[in-house]
């Protein structure tokens, strides 16, 4: 117990980097999906295919492939694009490595997978919303760019907040699999606490509670926007 004491500062630091990556992705990932949820939504067939496959491929594949991809495969594909344009343009000299910090490789691939989920609740909520708020709008002169930004997105944001919610403590528990690339978020940091001191039982559970802590204050958090919003919904911690 003296030594999780005496470690605690390293769990706090650890916690700070895993809802720092966490809420820059939902941040992000919020963007993305709304624009891939509208996507859906679109008439045209190339966009709707192209927002399709985004949301298909991300949704159908683990979040730790998509670190790997990132992190060791982006980096090859740089490279050999590198060489490809020394080789046929003479363009150069480019530096002989290429690498992605382990920050920007978990802000990208945390992102592009919260934002495939994101568009799923942006479309859901968006086609919760009655057709005749739409028609409403559009006979009283509105476009469809004015009836959707200023009718339908407001509404649909209420109904989403439980869901976005549920996002939100998902991803946050999600960046644990970032200690693959060595990212040193909550679980990286437990490890190399171990490793230091070798007491696995009271690290692992200092580590799973901090990680309750922070979920319960984020269902509590939501359970309050849920209120001021007047909105009723479910979500998990």
């Amino acid at each position: 117990m003296e030594a999780i004491i005496r470690t605690l500062p390293f769990f706090i630091n650890g916690a700070l980097e895993t809802l720092k990556i966490t809420v820059i992705a939902v941040g992000i990932g919020s963007f993305l999906g709304l624009i891939a949820g509208l996507g859906r939504l679109s008439r045209n067939r190339l966009i709707r295919a192209l927002a399709t496959c985004y949301v298909d491929f991300v949704r159908g594949t683990p979040l730790l492939v998509q670190i790997f991809i990132v992190y060791f495969g982006f980096p090859q594909v740089i490279q050999e694009g590198k060489t490809f344009l020394q080789t046929q343009f003479g363009l150069g000299p480019f530096s002989e490595t290429s690498h992605i910090p382990a920050f920007i490789a978990a802000i990208i691939a945390c992102s592009v997978n919260s934002g495939a989920y994101v568009a799923e609740i942006f479309r859901a909520g968006i086609q919760s919303i009655e057709k005749g708020q739409r028609e409403a709008a559009l006979s009283l002169g509105m476009t469809p760019r004015q009836t959707t930004l200023y009718v339908i997105l407001p509404q649909a944001f209420r109904r989403i907040v439980p869901p976005l919610g549920n996002e939100f403590i998902a991803m946050l528990k999600d960046t644990s699999l970032l200690f693959s690339i060595g990212f040193v978020e909550l679980t990286r940091q437990g490890q190399l606490l171990n490793a230091a001191i070798f007491q696995p039982f009271p690290i692992y559970l200092t580590v799973a509670l901090f990680y309750l802590i922070m979920t319960l204050s984020i269902s509590r958090l939501v359970d309050f926007t849920e209120r001021r919003l007047g909105v009723r919904g479910h979500h998990q911690s």
